[in-house]
C-alpha cells in the first residue's frame, strides 16, 4: 500500500495514493522495447507491398498501447490526505479531474468502519463523523483496506504508527 505518515507535535498526517507498477522511467523502456520487438519481424517485409498492409495495424497497436498506459497514469493521480490535529480530523481527496473533495469531523467523534460485505466492494472502508460517512482508499485492494482499517483504528485511538 503506497502511503506516507508524517507525525509532528500537533498531530499526524496520512497520505495515500494508488499503487503504480510501471514508473514513468520504466515506461520509456517498456514502450521502446515493445516497439522494437514487434517491429523486428517487419524487417523481413521491407521493400514488399505486404509491409504497407501490416504497417497500419502495427501503428494502431502502438497508439492503443500509448493511450492505455496514459489513461492508467491519469487514473492513478488520486491523492487522499487524512490529517489529524488536536480536535479535528480532515480528509482531502484530489481527484483525477482536478476537483477536491473535503470532509472534516471532530476527532473525538470520528470512527473508522470496515464493511466486509454489503458495500460496493469487499472490505469497504469508511470514516464517519457526525452525520456523514465517507469512503477512504477506494483504489486499495481487499487486504490493503483491512490493513488500513487496523492502522486507522490505532491512530484514532491516539497511537499513530511510530516513525523510524
Amino acid at each position: 500500500m503506497p502511503y506516507e505518515w508524517k507525525i509532528n507535535a500537533k498531530g499526524w498526517k496520512l497520505s495515500l495514493w494508488p499503487y503504480r507498477s510501471l514508473l514513468r522511467t520504466d515506461f520509456v523502456i517498456f514502450f521502446g522495447s515493445t516497439a522494437v520487438i514487434i517491429a523486428l519481424p517487419l524487417i523481413v517485409l521491407l521493400g514488399s507491398p505486404i509491409l504497407w498492409g501490416i504497417l497500419p495495424f502495427f501503428v494502431l497497436m502502438m497508439i492503443g498501447l500509448w493511450i492505455a498506459i496514459q489513461t492508467s497514469y491519469k487514473r492513478g493521480q488520486v491523492l487522499e490526505t487524512l490529517t489529524a490535529n488536536n480536535d479535528t480530523l480532515h480528509l482531502s481527496r484530489h481527484n483525477t479531474d482536478g476537483t477536491v473533495q473535503e470532509w472534516s469531523a471532530n476527532i473525538y467523534w470520528a470512527s473508522v468502519h470496515l464493511h466486509p460485505t454489503g458495500g460496493p466492494v469487499e472490505n469497504y472502508l469508511t470514516l464517519q463523523g457526525g452525520d456523514r460517512e465517507v469512503e477512504i482508499g477506494s483504489y486499495l485492494d481487499v487486504a490493503e483496506r483491512h490493513q488500513l482499517f487496523d492502522t486507522l483504528q490505532e491512530a484514532l485511538s491516539g497511537n499513530p504508527p511510530k516513525m523510524g
